[in-house]
């Protein structure tokens, strides 16, 4: 399963909230929703955010076995 716990984590640290996120990046509300919900996200939106936060994957995502 993959988690978008380190996300958080690296918003805070890089100074940049879901607001930001959403009104200057156009992050979708939904987006966020999702995930908030370690639900399903497309590449696309995973790449973006490690732009926009001047991150690696590994920075916002992490899979962990169930």
């Amino acid at each position: 399963m993959i988690v978008f716990d380190k996300l958080w984590k690296t918003m805070k640290q890089r100074g940049i909230s879901q607001y930001k996120l959403i009104k200057d990046y156009n992050i979708s509300s939904g987006q966020l929703d999702r995930l908030r919900k370690n639900e399903n996200v497309s590449t696309y939106t995973l790449n973006t955010l490690c732009t926009i936060l001047h991150c690696r994957l590994e920075d916002i995502a992490e899979f962990i076995e169930e």
